[in-house]
């Protein structure tokens, strides 16, 4: 990507001509990063002996989701709740525990005055494994190599620890935050449930409204920016919105050996191909802006010239990322990718019926009904219907100018101090968008550091977090909660 992007650039400039690419370059000349001022770095006391077995404990509890709540163990959920006093003691002695629909738990860490509290979300539900695929126990808890291995050690049973080992040794310390502070834990996230939605239902019902809402998002990660060779700490600000499309034909069906023109799976080919052909146009959204002006300050002068003036490269951007697509693809635009297909059970009969399921990602600058109507008139065939299966629009943009987001921001530079923080838009879900209508301070942050092959490992196989990292976890939870 990175080959194209400079080879783009360098043929966009010398079509622009001398005149103009000396007005881009003076732009790009000052758009510089902002002078970072030397700061003294709070230090934190972790006991990661005592983290890391609390992981390992939490990871050995099967907390698997399923659509289906027949085939989920409700006594390993129940296992891992009743093993949170043992393993954070403090936190019980200062804090109220609330459990709505059996699964959500929320605590109640009272602070000192009045005001607008602080809520650190996380869930600890994890996604079924394949566990013959895996190079250890996906529920072991194992300790190799300076990593603990286990379904939930990155998605989210890391965070659910780090919250909570932070109060658990800050109250220990004798440490009371000046408001309240909330820890909203989910215990159905992973199917979509409805744990956080009845947390944010009884917050306003109670008339709260939060200062800081954090929840699992972005990380600490490398290479994914152009041009950009520092790490980059990415705190999402809004995140885009899903919808699960089917597209669906139907004939009379009969015999393969002969064959009416258009059949059912050549007629949602012809739809697939011409919305592959046809992309959701390219839309720069808020969040991404902040984080072109943010990161693109910090690269290398090429770089620098394309995010200095995004506006005149915007129709190269176009071109590139329709053709690559990836992730910075992913961030400009409403992205369709296609998953599922039926059609016959006998390979020499023609389907009465055919179908195709889509998973859409929207931009935070588009909305549901409008990548509908997108869709339609790509198609434009009246025998293809298209059914909403189901449906969430974008979150709205949550601001960056503002205590909540000063306090994130602060915590993931000073226990990653060789890191650009930037705001940017998380492609995924999580259970933040529910919080929607009760803040407009919203911010998505893993906290944690990882590589593209760590990464890869959440939903997937052998996932593991280094013990090193799950330290920084902890600090940075620390530096979040004495902020509050």
């Amino acid at each position: 990507m990175n080959r194209l992007l400079k080879r783009a650039m360098t043929g966009a400039l010398a079509a622009l001509g001398a005149g103009a690419a000396a007005t881009l370059a003076v732009r790009a000349m000052r758009f510089a990063p902002p002078v970072e001022k030397p700061r003294a770095i709070e230090p934190v006391d972790v006991d990661i002996d005592a983290a890391a077995d609390h992981l390992a404990r939490l990871i050995r509890c099967k907390t698997v989701s399923n659509v289906d709540p027949a085939l989920e163990d409700d006594a390993e959920f129940e296992k891992l709740v009743g093993m949170l006093p043992e393993l954070y003691p403090h936190v019980f002695e200062a804090c109220s525990l609330m459990r709505m629909d059996g699964r959500a738990l929320l605590f109640r860490w009272p602070g000192r005055e009045l005001g607008r509290p602080a809520i650190l979300m996380a869930h600890y539900d994890v996604v079924p494994v394949d566990e013959d695929a895996w190079e250890h126990d996906p529920f072991g808890g194992e300790l190799v190599d300076g990593a603990l291995w286990g379904r939930g050690a990155l998605d989210t049973k890391v965070t659910m620890n780090g919250i909570l080992s932070a109060a658990n040794a800050l109250i220990a310390g004798g440490f009371v935050p000046k408001r309240d502070v909330y820890f909203a834990f989910s215990g159905s996230e992973e199917v979509n449930g409805p744990g956080a939605a009845h947390i944010v239902d009884w917050f306003a019902g109670q008339g709260i409204v939060p200062e800081m809402v954090l929840d699992e998002g972005g990380a600490v990660v490398r290479d994914v920016f152009p041009g950009l060779r520092r790490p980059c700490g990415l705190i999402g600000i809004a995140e885009k919105g899903f919808l699960n499309v089917r597209y669906e034909t139907g004939s009379s069906g009969g015999h393969a050996s002969a064959p009416k023109p258009h059949s059912p799976v050549a007629a949602l080919a012809e739809a697939v191909c011409a919305i592959e052909a046809n992309p959701m146009p390219l839309r720069i959204s808020e969040p991404v802006r902040q984080m072109f002006d943010t990161l693109g300050r910090h690269t290398m002068p090429l770089y620098r010239m394309l995010f200095a003036n995004i506006e005149a490269f915007t129709p190269m951007l176009d071109m590139l990322t329709r053709k690559t697509g990836g992730n910075l693809n992913a961030l400009l635009r409403t992205t369709v990718a296609f998953t599922q297909m039926q059609g016959s059970s006998a390979y020499n009969v023609i389907p009465s019926t055919a179908s195709v399921v889509s998973n859409i990602r929207i931009n935070p600058d588009d909305t549901v009904s409008g990548v509908l109507a997108h869709l339609r008139i790509t198609i434009d065939d009246p025998d293809v219907t298209i059914a909403v299966l189901d449906a969430c629009e974008p979150s709205p943009v949550s601001r960056t100018d503002c205590e909540g987001y000063r306090r994130v921001a602060q915590a993931v530079g000073d226990t990653w101090p060789d890191c650009v923080v930037s705001p940017y838009v998380m492609v995924q879900c999580s259970d933040s968008r529910h919080y929607r209508d009760l803040s407009d301070r919203v911010y998505r942050f893993s906290a944690y550091d990882v590589t593209a092959d760590e990464l890869a490992t959440v939903h997937g196989n052998n996932e593991r977090i280094r013990v090193e990292t799950l330290h920084r976890s902890i600090e940075f939870f620390t530096r979040v909660l004495r902020q509050c």
